[in-house]
């Protein structure tokens, strides 16, 4: 479920009651912890974390005029899902995630490349999901992308 809200703000007004407490906890632990330089913006209809291009003209490699994407979040159907790029581009960074996860939650963790799925509010680790956010700067994700993604 894709949104064509233009800013953040106005994403959480569309989101369904029973879950704009989870997502504007969700967006205050990440937007607390954001190291300098992302942006925050609407990014493929989800609240998106970006390299913008004044800090990384070449952009994304699928679609330059795009700024290179890293974090995103989103209210879908069945879950409340939090992406993460460098989870996917480096699996040091996934391996810890996925051992720190059961010290912050008894539920089992549904995660795929850089998606994990929360289905209640009571299931998302924020403070996990904080120290998380904390663990890549730009500089650390544009070496990482470069590394991983362009040929």
């Amino acid at each position: 479920m894709t949104s064509s809200a233009k800013s953040p703000d106005e994403y959480i007004k569309e989101v369904p009651e029973e879950r704009k407490q989870a997502i504007n906890k969700l967006r205050a632990v990440i937007l607390k912890n954001l190291p300098k330089g992302f942006r925050e913006e609407m990014s493929y209809g989800m609240i998106g974390y970006v390299v913008p291009h004044e800090l990384y003209p070449s952009g994304y490699h699928c679609n330059p005029k795009l700024p290179l994407p890293f974090m995103s979040f989103a209210s879908q159907k069945n879950s409340i899902n939090f992406y993460h790029m460098g989870i996917y581009a480096k699996k040091d960074l996934y391996d810890w995630f996925v051992a720190a996860y059961p010290k912050f939650s008894s539920k089992k963790l549904d995660i795929g490349k850089s998606c994990m799925r929360f289905k209640k509010e009571e299931d998302i680790p924020y403070d996990l999901i904080g120290e998380l956010v904390t663990k890549m700067t730009v500089a650390d994700w544009i070496a990482t992308y470069e590394n991983a993604f362009t040929k």
